[in-house]
């Protein structure tokens, strides 16, 4: 009960001192002063997101009459799309720059080990006769250009069944 009366009186006091700071001309002129702030902001938000509906044309009027022409809306980014396209060909390029220098190398098989590229990080699997050529296949593979990083999960299995 008396931390109620306690909890009660603090509230009372607090809202009392809210009063007499709203009524006061500091409390006044800062509430007026934070007021204009929000609205500022407000306004520069309304100001950007309408020229970003602009822009893309998602205006009432462009989505009714795409909307009457096609029957759908469809906005795309072509700056990513793009981007993700040329990420596609360097990393088809990387693959394929391993895997000729694989068939040049005698000591690695190219059809034993399957080369996988995705946003410049090489995956390396499949098997090889002996520790040393994951070492030579890591090595071949980060050397190449675009290659950030190298992954292997190449295996051991040793030819014609010597350990």
């Amino acid at each position: 009960m008396m931390k109620i009366l306690v909890a009660l009186t603090i509230g009372i006091a607090l809202g009392a001192v809210g009063v007499w700071l709203y009524n006061s001309k500091e409390g006044k002129s800062q509430l007026r002063k934070t007021g204009d702030q929000i609205e500022s902001a407000a306004k520069s938000a309304r100001d950007t997101i309408e020229d970003k509906l602009k822009g893309l044309n998602l205006r009432s009027d462009d989505i009714k009459e795409e909307l009457a022409r096609t029957g759908r809306v469809v906005r795309s980014k072509a700056k990513q799309a793009g981007q993700a396209i040329a990420d596609a060909t360097a990393d088809a390029r990387v693959t394929t720059a391993i895997k000729s220098k694989l068939l040049a190398n005698r000591d690695l098989s190219a059809m034993s080990i399957s080369v996988n590229t995705t946003d410049g990080v090489v995956t390396l699997s499949g098997t090889v006769s002996s520790p040393e050529d994951i070492g030579k296949a890591v090595l071949l593979a980060y050397e190449t250009d675009g290659a950030r990083e190298v992954i292997s999960t190449l295996q051991v299995k040793p030819r014609n069944g010597k350990a």
